[in-house]
């Protein structure tokens, strides 16, 4: 298969058909209520490709990964270590069992706009070639590359 003609939607559906019988990762959402307070509560699962989080039926762009965990009484030196305690306890508040991991504040990338030749999230077509940005500071590197390495090391 060459890279230039294979877009973006067949690539990620071949995925998903790779990574069949690999598990799946807790898609969390903040939630707050009067009766349950704050917390954040599973919406899904999802395969973790590192900047790529890929349902059944969806792309989507990763953003804050946590693990449940209880606070429990520690003493923080830095404010962004006890802010960072405090999510993982949301996690574990909304029903995530103790140590799984969370994925908060991800956002579905359109695909469909990938394929006709745009981009979305971090997923471009670049000179006809389904790509994505692996890092903010790294550069683009072919999504089927990308899938590729990142299937492998979850099957690993």
């Amino acid at each position: 298969m060459h890279e230039s003609r294979t877009s973006a939607s067949q690539l990620l559906s071949q995925a998903r058909g790779a990574l069949a019988g690999v598990p799946k990762e807790g898609l969390g959402e903040e939630r707050d209520s009067r009766w349950r307070g704050r917390r954040i509560v599973r919406v899904g699962d999802a395969w973790h490709l590192g900047v790529l989080l890929l349902t059944d039926t969806h792309a989507l762009a990763t953003a804050e990964v946590l693990r449940a965990a209880d606070p429990g009484r520690r003493g923080y030196t830095a404010e962004s270590a006890r802010d960072r305690a405090e999510r993982r306890a949301l996690a574990l508040r909304g029903g995530f069992d103790e140590g799984a991991v969370a994925h908060v504040g991800w956002t579905v990338i359109d695909v469909d706009a990938v394929d006709a030749g745009g981009a979305s999230g971090p997923l471009s077509t670049i000179d006809g070639v389904a790509s994505v940005r692996w890092s903010t500071a790294g550069g683009w590197m072919p999504l089927e590359a990308y899938l590729r390495e990142r299937i492998a090391l979850l099957q690993g």
